[in-house]
């Protein structure tokens, strides 16, 4: 069974996964490698270049192949856009969301630029938030808190949360 993560840009999935992975005894997964390796470029340089729907083209096109077993995968923040993608990963396991308030992100990616976000002319992070978190809730089969503790003690309350199923 795999552990999707999903959640905000700045939520913690790929360093919270590395340490999940290690906690469990499974393969990690980075899908926002994935898809600068599939496009030979980073992902700001996909945005700024190509545009936001040719990098939710490419998004999808890679999650929607991903073809793993007993794997931590981190998604990128925008993953939840394709519903397709979605529910390719989630026939594979069960789908984690890593909650972070609104104000935490932004604290969080002071310097979003170069981080690969897509986000709309004028939109701040509030508003990304605003329009993702539905998006979160309805894909997580599990919802946990990443504020407040260490890496480590939100990895153990993934871990206890996905055991107890």
């Amino acid at each position: 069974m795999n552990i999707i993560l999903i959640g905000m840009p700045g939520s913690g999935k790929s360093t919270i996964g590395v340490v999940l992975a290690k906690l469990l005894g499974k393969h990690f997964c980075d899908t926002d490698l994935l898809l600068q390796k599939h496009c030979g470029k980073k992902l700001q340089e996909i945005i700024r270049t190509e545009g936001a729907d040719a990098f939710f083209r490419y998004e999808e096109e890679v999650l929607s192949s991903l073809d793993c077993t007993d794997t931590v995968v981190a998604t990128g923040g925008s993953a939840v856009y394709s519903d397709k993608a979605m529910q390719h990963l989630k026939a594979s396991g069960v789908c984690v969301y890593l909650k972070v308030d609104a104000d935490e992100i932004a604290r969080r990616l002071a310097n979003f630029s170069d981080r690969g976000v897509v986000i709309g002319d004028g939109m701040t992070i509030a508003d990304l938030y605003a329009e993702r978190k539905p998006l979160y809730e309805r894909y997580a089969d599990l919802t946990v808190s990443a504020e407040g503790g260490s890496v480590y003690d939100v990895a153990k309350a993934i871990a206890d949360k996905v055991e107890a199923r």
